[in-house]
């Protein structure tokens, strides 16, 4: 069983009273008004803003982990191709997930401030593989992207996980509303994370609690910067 025991414990995915319904999604009360106004600006330039990821709890998050880690679940590098987990040692395969997907945690989406977002005006959520091509120029997101970068912040959403500037690969449908999730990542402590993972039945266990400061360190805390409004 889950040790619940911890100080702030929406903070690793365990609990959900902070958070309220929109759309499907659980998200902060005002992460949830800052999507909106956001939504609402788009529609007028003909981009339909619509989440396809949200509030995640740890359970969800170490379901999807152990997937991976056990091969039942497709693993990608960086250029979106399908790896072969096998001839992988266990600290290879920690690094093969952390690519993509967050250790159970550790994920920003445990917060309720984040979101993976798509413009359902060119593409739906069924054919939806949220990958890079699909936020690029030519992409059915592109416009999407373009927009996001020009317009996000006026929201007081930024995209955490950029080229060249994060630990994790770049995601481009990945927003994080910033005033409350400069302070989640304030209050995180990862002696909360290794006491959690320690009580779990994730995969990997060993590789994991053995490397922990460095993973933290590496795909916790190094985001990008909060862009400067102009």
């Amino acid at each position: 069983m889950l040790n619940t025991n911890i100080d702030n414990p929406a903070l690793y995915g365990l609990v959900q009273t902070h958070l309220v319904n929109i759309q499907g999604y659980s998200l902060t009360v005002k992460t949830a008004a800052a999507f909106n106004q956001m939504q609402q600006q788009a529609a007028i330039e003909n981009i339909d803003i619509q989440i396809c990821s949200a509030h995640r709890t740890f359970e969800k998050q170490c379901s999807i982990w152990n997937a991976k880690a056990q091969g039942k679940r497709v693993l990608l590098d960086l250029q979106n191709h399908a790896i072969d987990i096998e001839s992988l040692s266990d600290n290879e395969i920690v690094d093969a997930i952390l690519c993509w997907s967050a250790l159970p945690g550790a994920s920003r989406h445990h917060w309720g401030t984040d979101i993976d977002v798509f413009d359902a005006n060119q593409i739906n959520q069924q054919q939806l593989k949220l990958i890079s091509d699909e936020y690029l120029t030519d992409g059915p997101c592109g416009a999407l992207s373009s927009w996001l970068q020009l317009n996000a912040h006026k929201f007081s959403f930024y995209l955490p996980y950029q080229v060249d500037q994060s630990g994790v690969s770049p995601e481009p449908w990945h927003l994080s509303y910033y005033p409350e999730s400069k302070q989640f990542l304030t209050q995180y402590d990862p002696k909360n994370l290794k006491l959690l993972l320690s009580n779990s039945n994730i995969s990997l266990k060993s590789a994991l609690i053995n490397r922990l400061d460095e993973l933290v360190e590496r795909y916790v805390y190094f985001i990008a910067d909060y862009p400067i409004a102009d």
